[in-house]
């Protein structure tokens, strides 16, 4: 009997570990697309961004961090994610990566929140 808890003691810890932000996956799958519209439908009403060689801009609009992102990939050419780690702690979740274009690739940090079920882009910082 002690066997058995002590397995599944285990096994829930380690879902803790690893269990990812439920909606992460849609978000993962358009930033592999290299599609910043796709990107942008799981934005929150106001995100804050920060791109390579730009100051950080807090509480941009929806639609307004959609036409910087497109803007982005379409002048670096992004055609691909890489995700290098992905947690969660409580209803934030943190995932990061590589963005791959032609001839370079730009570290991606986002950071999602979830809310009733729902996953939110909060925050995007390249560089």
């Amino acid at each position: 009997m002690k066997k058995i808890l002590f397995i599944l003691a285990g096994m829930f810890t380690l879902m803790g570990f690893v269990a990812p932000v439920s909606g992460v996956s849609e978000i993962i799958s358009a930033l592999k697309k290299g599609d910043a519209t796709e990107v942008s439908k799981h934005f929150d009403s106001f995100i804050d961004i920060k791109l390579p060689n730009k100051e950080e801009v807090k509480n941009v609009s929806k639609n307004q961090a959609t036409l910087t992102l497109k803007d982005f990939y379409s002048e670096r050419n992004i055609s691909g994610f890489e995700v290098i780690s992905q947690r969660e702690m409580g209803g934030t979740g943190y995932l990061a990566g590589k963005l791959k274009s032609d001839s370079h690739e730009y570290n991606i940090t986002l950071m999602l929140k979830t809310k009733n079920n729902d996953t939110s882009i909060v925050s995007v910082r390249i560089n």
